[in-house]
């Protein structure tokens, strides 16, 4: 359960609208805060998760513009499930669309799991746009992350790993993704609806240190299912649609920009190990580990930490 005293009161936008692209994607935004302070884009995870109103809660109102986007196919964006042109450079470039279209010169990326690759790969390709990164639950997503996900993590999560392969009929089980990947693509709801459930429910039920009925009660809704489900298969068998470990082998590019990386000790979804390759690789980052945590941005000690350093960067334009 988030920790309401940590985070900042609700709030609500005071501006949304929808974004048209190149293709069929629109892209739904929204600001909230101050319309002078700080822009903040929070970089959502999944990939396919979609943003909530609770995200907007881990910013001061009074110090930060704070801008919530759904990514492609997720959230409020349409259409819903949408794989076509969905790509990872095709998300960079809508963040930078967005950028400009609502006039920002540059800001704060706030990102966890999935949405710290791709906060790592916009300020990659776009250094000069970020002033500063806070990185969560470190995914780099390596063929060994994603292997992890769907098969090594039986070793913290027997029940729920079983659960998810015992889905899929025996003589397949030697490869879930394609296997989750070919019934999650097919157009009839009778077989991708219950591939989606099984898929969505086995992350959310992974994703705390204790049981968080509510998170996986969220993602099992058959809307959050689906995208989720579906685009993460698509980007898992796609390597991202990024040359393999380019996220820490460009990390000279972003070597300047002020960073704090927060990791759960315990975080079964993305292991430390990934965090603590990064922090290696970037001693410049300010690498923080929360000793009773898993992977949730709303354990209680992540989000301490992430509410703080947002703090910090409001205070100083640092994280130390």
């Amino acid at each position: 359960m988030p920790n309401l005293a940590t985070l900042h009161p609700p709030i609500i936008p005071y501006a949304s609208g929808m974004m048209d692209t190149d293709g069929r994607h629109r892209i739904y935004w929204e600001t909230s805060g101050n319309p002078n302070g700080i822009p903040v884009l929070l970089v959502h995870g999944g990939p396919g998760s979609g943003t909530s109103p609770k995200q907007r809660q881990f910013f001061d109102p009074a110090h930060y513009r704070i801008i919530l986007f759904d990514q492609r196919g997720c959230g409020r964006s349409t259409p819903h499930g949408e794989l076509t042109d969905n790509t990872t450079p095709h998300l960079i470039a809508d963040m930078e669309a967005l950028r400009r279209e609502l006039g920002i010169d540059s800001w704060l990326l706030f990102g966890g799991s999935w949405g710290s690759t791709l906060a790592l790969a916009y300020a990659e390709a776009h250094p000069e746009r970020c002033r500063g990164l806070v990185l969560r639950g470190i995914f780099l997503c390596r063929t060994s992350e994603i292997d992890w996900f769907l098969n090594g993590i039986r070793a913290f999560f027997p029940e729920a790993q079983r659960q998810l392969a015992e889905f899929i009929p025996a003589n397949e089980r030697d490869d879930l993704l394609a296997a989750y990947h070919q019934r999650l693509l097919n157009p009839d709801p009778a077989v991708h609806q219950p591939a989606a459930y099984q898929w969505a429910t086995f992350e959310a039920s992974c994703s705390s240190l204790l049981p968080n009925l509510e998170q996986v009660s969220a993602y099992a809704s058959d809307k959050t299912a689906l995208s989720l489900s579906r685009i993460e298969a698509h980007y898992f068998m796609n390597n991202i649609f990024l040359p393999d470990n380019s996220l820490l082998a460009n990390v000279d590019r972003i070597r300047g920009i002020p960073a704090i990386i927060v990791q759960g000790r315990y975080d079964a979804v993305c292991p430390i190990v990934s965090a603590d390759e990064l922090a290696r690789a970037w001693p410049e980052a300010r690498y923080v580990v929360v000793a009773d945590a898993g992977h949730s941005a709303f354990e209680p000690g992540i989000c301490r930490e992430l509410v703080a350093a947002c703090e910090r960067f409001a205070q100083t334009g640092a994280f130390n």
